[in-house]
């Protein structure tokens, strides 16, 4: 299986580094495209059998899944360099472009003119580097053969869900721009561990493992986070003061908030 990937930048890197850490696609089997030759450069230097290349499309025309990881305002522009490469019939055709949506997609593909192509749109995150990502996957002309290829190749790469179109800009929210919030955290875990005493490398590693291990119970229980904070909260104790203080200082309602407000609609 041939895999093209139209932009080297830090996502579509991201998916190349998870992808040769993987099995089901190899190296070999994978071109990256784009016109800036200090990214293909670094692309080369993930691994050396991947093919790099500046023309896309000659890059999309060999491809039996074309990955578009472009910014969305280029999606456009990318989309009409190559349509006359793709063959529809044949091709998957993947989209992880932030708030562009099927009905865009199909006008900038001029599919509603003839055969309609098995389109995708994906929601990975940065995580996706170190098969970690949170990745919803949307799909649309798709048979059931074409998507167990694309959830299996994501799934290699961290966990997927499988939604509704209208579901993606609330996904987008809360996993993409979501792990940036994760680590807007332990920043500020940190920088508090900083003043308690410890050095910052300390308190990195305090934060990470604390971190892992607040992961570790819930996917092991399959708890309520609440169920878990209520083992650690004594009346009267420290915990709770702490949590106190938090909440009194808008952790929650910021939280939520920061994630209405990325939302891509």
């Amino acid at each position: 299986m041939k895999l093209t990937i139209i932009g080297a930048g830090n996502m579509g890197s991201a998916i190349v580094r998870g992808l040769v850490k993987g099995t089901l696609i190899k190296p070999f089997d994978i071109t990256c495209s784009d016109t800036s030759t200090e990214a293909l450069a670094g692309v080369r230097n993930i691994h050396a059998a991947i093919r790099t290349v500046t023309d896309n499309r000659a890059a999309a025309d060999s491809a039996d899944i074309v990955l578009l990881a472009v910014k969305p305002w280029l999606l456009e522009k990318v989309i009409y360099e190559i349509k006359l490469s793709l063959d529809y019939e044949r091709q998957i055709i993947i989209s992880i472009a932030g708030g562009v949506t099927f009905a865009q997609l199909d006008k900038y593909l001029d599919s509603h003119k003839g055969v309609e192509p098995a389109l995708f749109r994906l929601i990975p995150n940065t995580a996706v580097a170190v098969q970690n990502s949170m990745t919803f996957i949307a799909s649309q002309n798709a048979t059931p053969a074409q998507t167990d290829t694309v959830t299996g190749i994501f799934d290699e790469l961290g966990a997927t869900m499988a939604v509704d179109e209208r579901l993606m800009a609330a996904g987008t929210s809360l996993a993409s721009c979501g792990i940036a919030y994760a680590f807007r955290y332990i920043r500020a875990a940190m920088e508090g561990g900083v003043e308690l005493g410890f050095y910052p490398s300390q308190a990195r590693d305090v934060v990470l493992q604390t971190l892992k291990g607040a992961v570790a119970l819930m996917e092991a229980n399959g708890n309520h986070p609440e169920e878990e904070i209520d083992r650690v909260t004594t009346p009267g104790g420290l915990t709770i003061k702490g949590l106190n203080e938090m909440e009194n200082a808008g952790f929650t309602s910021a939280v939520i908030r920061g994630l209405k407000a990325s939302r891509d609609v």
